[in-house]
């Protein structure tokens, strides 16, 4: 009975990850189609032909150089300001018992839950009173905010995960309290900090609304906005976006799989401690 409940689990899970999977088949396998087979009604699995010359049109457009380097910058900056910002936020929050903790608990987990697309016009009001429209530092801020109470909610649980009995013991073999968090706690934290990491990168990487709204000048928008400029009143040129988008994805996958285990277990261990 056991082995035929795990068949049968893993079948379904077969299934949910070949219906995940078939759109990012359907992408790869459309920016491989020879032009004459993009608009067909025939739906083929398997292209009849292979060309790589979208992917090469795909990568010569004017601007995605330019839009993958401000990206790159985008998403870098986000992720290193929300860790540095969430870890400093999770130690107390974790470590002390001060007046108002559960509130500001609260109000971490209420901004966390906050849809991203209803705060558009208060971070628009902001930036702009900033002066930091169509400005890379604008945007920057902007994915910041959005993944610090993520970060820091999850940096808490395994901050909290850490016995404080080990920093009490290496400060009683000599080390100061700042030693001892970064040569026994830190190094603990790191499944925690490469699953936030991972995150955050994939929120600023992929974020498209903020983009196109703050950004005006083609010199600063990111590939995301970039990519919307396949669509025009002439119609879609279906493979070189197919092409672009497949190019796009790839950072971000190969990233996943290197730091997949770490980003499994940091995630499941951040929820229970948490």
């Amino acid at each position: 009975m056991g082995r035929t409940r795990k068949r049968l689990a893993s079948v379904i899970g077969l299934l949910v990850a070949v219906v995940f999977a078939f759109p990012i088949y359907w992408m790869v396998t459309t920016a491989l189609k020879p032009a004459n087979q993009l608009l067909s009604d025939d739906y083929d699995l398997v292209p009849l032909g292979l060309t790589f010359q979208h992917f090469v049109d795909g990568i010569s457009k004017e601007g995605f150089l330019n839009s993958l380097g401000n990206s790159v910058i985008v998403a870098l900056a986000a992720v290193v300001f929300a860790l540095v910002a969430g870890l400093l936020a999770a130690v107390p929050l974790a470590r002390l018992r001060f007046r108002g903790r559960k509130g500001f608990l609260l109000l971490v987990l209420v901004a966390q839950m906050a849809p991203f697309e209803a705060l558009l016009i208060p971070m628009f009001l902001m930036i702009r009173s900033f002066d930091l429209l169509n400005a890379l530092p604008g945007l920057i801020l902007v994915y910041f905010a959005a993944a610090l109470p993520f970060t820091a909610w999850t940096l808490r649980g395994f901050v909290k995960g850490i016995p404080v009995d080990l920093e009490e013991a290496a400060m009683v073999d000599g080390c100061g309290r700042w030693a001892a968090f970064r040569r026994v706690t830190l190094p603990l934290l790191g499944p925690g900090l490469v699953a936030t990491s991972v995150f955050s990168f994939i929120t600023a990487w992929n974020e498209f609304l903020y983009a196109l709204t703050f950004m005006q000048d083609p010199s600063n928008v990111t590939l995301p906005v970039w990519l919307s400029g396949f669509v025009s009143k002439f119609g879609v040129d279906w493979g070189g976006a197919m092409a672009a988008s497949s190019v796009f994805t790839l950072p971000v996958l190969i990233f996943f799989l290197i730091v997949q285990r770490n980003l499994v277990s940091g995630v499941t261990a951040g929820a229970v401690k948490g």
